[in-house]
């Protein structure tokens, strides 16, 4: 679970200090359920509430305080002014993860309803988070598989001209005498045109695995503006809160993706001889999006030191929506649904039975729920594997081919080297 301390973002500002009829320098804070004001001179924290107990966030101004923001929390209004690098930048950030707040469950009431949420619905929550990771993966998979059978399709091609320029070669090496030369060189070449046109129709047209509400920031510019990201298999997509695109970035493209806190991060294409095509994304669900592009750019994806934490905590046994959920949740499946008493049998609930579910809080609709989605879970995962295996063997084949392939233009070229 994500720490409540994580520090999204804090901004130099003065806040009205309503006692003292004054305003206190000192630093706004931002974290993932709240905000916070803390005085520089003395370090007292003045302000601390919950995102989801704010009514209104508004830009106003009055006679006698200029481009100040203003947060309605309960029938308290809080002033916020000289606000760095400027008002709209903190606005924007502040409206996006209130409203993100009171969309999620974490909104207004959650933490009430966190304690009475049963054990089974945790659960059930957690297992469909499972469910969703696998399969997000399934549909990287499932796109990455196409891009290797089209790798085998080109192989393929080469291979096919490859023995066209064989044979081309080995006419030209051949007496003067030799009386079959024109038909040599017009047959096979004649069909070249319809295999290029064949492997171009190819093209997939992909889904999306996921798209979030972002703040985006290009390159160093002051300016954020809020918008779009998603995510595809073949790479990920900025665009504007219009759905005008304003970047695509193919899987190719990419060259780093640093993870600033596990709700920010930066994409880059760097370029020789011209600046680097940057973006930086905040967002409220970028914790939903990081594992994704964790998975599909593995060897360019870096955490740092801030978003470390993020990747201890998906790590921990408590987080970790892979194996210890798995086998946590089939015990205790195995706990609920069946007697815990080694001679009870399915049919019926014993005392026992009872009793474990009063402790577990774990209803029988729940336990079914539960079981569904433990099949489904272990269905993708046995058609990930076997994807896996596909590739595993798709990769050989494209080695050999290659392997092959070298040496025969290795070969080629000696060749022409002797005719010339």
């Amino acid at each position: 679970l994500m720490s409540e301390d994580i520090r999204i973002h804090s901004w130099p500002c003065s806040y009205y200090l309503d006692t003292s009829k004054q305003w206190v320098s000192g630093r706004l804070l931002l974290t993932p359920v709240a905000i916070k004001f803390t005085a520089d001179k003395t370090g007292e924290l003045l302000v601390n509430f919950h995102l989801s107990s704010i009514s209104e966030i508004k830009k106003e101004s009055s006679n006698l305080i200029f481009s100040s923001l203003t947060i309605l929390e309960k029938n308290t209004k809080h002033w916020f002014s000289s606000l760095q690098p400027s008002r709209n930048v903190v606005f924007n950030i502040l409206e996006h993860f209130w409203r993100e707040q009171l969309l999620s469950s974490q909104g207004a009431g959650a933490e009430a309803a966190a304690l009475q949420s049963t054990k089974g619905k945790e659960l059930t929550g957690l297992l469909t988070g499972s469910q969703k990771r696998l399969e997000d993966t399934a549909k990287v998979l499932h796109y990455q598989g196409e891009q290797f059978d089209n790798i085998m399709r080109g192989l393929n091609k080469i291979e096919g001209d490859m023995d066209v320029a064989d044979r081309l070669l080995t006419e030209l090496e051949s007496p003067s005498w030799w009386p079959f030369s024109s038909k040599l060189w017009k047959a096979p070449l004649e069909t070249k045109p319809k295999e290029t046109a064949t492997v171009s129709d190819s093209k997939n047209q992909e889904g999306i695995i996921i798209r979030i509400p972002v703040i985006i920031t290009h390159r160093t510019d002051s300016n954020v503006k809020p918008g779009k990201l998603t995510l595809f298999a073949s790479g990920l997509e900025i665009s504007d809160c219009n759905s005008q695109v304003i970047h695509r970035f193919e899987s190719k493209d990419v060259d780093d993706i640093r993870v600033h806190t596990p709700y920010e991060i930066s994409v880059r294409q760097r370029f020789i001889g011209k600046p680097d095509t940057s973006y930086r994304l905040l967002s409220a669900k970028m914790p939903e999006v990081i594992p994704i592009l964790e998975m599909q750019f593995s060897k360019k994806i870096q955490f740092l030191e801030d978003a470390l934490g993020f990747v201890g905590a998906r790590k921990s046994p408590q987080a970790d929506l892979g194996t210890t959920i798995w086998q946590a949740a089939t015990g205790l499946l195995g706990g609920v649904v069946q007697p815990s008493s080694p001679v009870g049998g399915r049919e019926g609930m014993d005392d026992d039975q009872v009793q474990l579910q009063k402790q577990e809080k774990i209803s029988q609709e729940e336990a079914k729920e539960l079981k569904q989605i433990l099949k489904k879970l272990k269905g993708l995962a046995l058609e990930t594997e076997a994807e896996l295996e596909r590739q595993d063997e798709a990769l050989d084949s494209i080695t050999t081919s290659v392997d092959r392939a070298t040496l025969n233009i290795d070969k080629q070229n000696r060749r022409i080297k002797k005719l010339t």
